[in-house]
């Protein structure tokens, strides 16, 4: 049986697209009250559903994602909180370095002003470790900032 998560995303991606969010979350992250929030619970494991969830992104034609974490991910020590290393591994190896790190509160901004418009999807994991969540922002697959630019220019002729 395949993962509820991965059946949703199957069905709800194609509805996603520039300005959406998805967010894969450890345990304690809030459930956010939002009506632009959809905020789902999985039993996998914080790597798997991040490797899935970045997976089925790439694999669509229309978006790609930008993707940021916490600042704070890059600067707690395995001794503050240990496994913190390991799970910076993994992140790597999904993501390469296509993260930017931000501040935690910077993101739940973004995220506030984002789902007053757009729906933001939050998939929370058994992981009980702090900092570590993955923030994907959607946008065009299709279309990128240099064609806008030069659409825009065209437009003001």
């Amino acid at each position: 049986m395949e993962n509820p998560i991965k059946t949703y995303l199957k069905e709800n991606l194609p509805l996603l697209g520039h300005r959406n969010w998805i967010v894969i979350t450890d345990m304690a992250y809030p459930q956010q009250s939002a009506p632009g929030i959809d905020t789902l619970y999985t039993e996998a494991s914080f790597e798997e559903t991040l490797a899935d969830v970045k997976q089925l992104i790439d694999d669509m034609p229309h978006v790609f994602a930008h993707i940021y974490h916490d600042r704070e991910f890059d600067v707690i020590t395995e001794t503050l909180v240990p496994g913190i290393d390991r799970i910076r591994q993994a992140v790597n190896e999904i993501c390469g370095s296509q993260a930017q790190a931000m501040k935690h509160e910077d993101l739940i901004k973004r995220l506030d002003e984002a789902s007053k418009l757009y729906r933001i999807v939050i998939i929370k994991t058994p992981l009980t470790i702090p900092y570590t969540s993955q923030f994907l922002e959607l946008d065009c697959g299709y279309w990128d900032a240099e064609r806008q630019q030069q659409l825009d220019e065209l437009m003001k002729a």
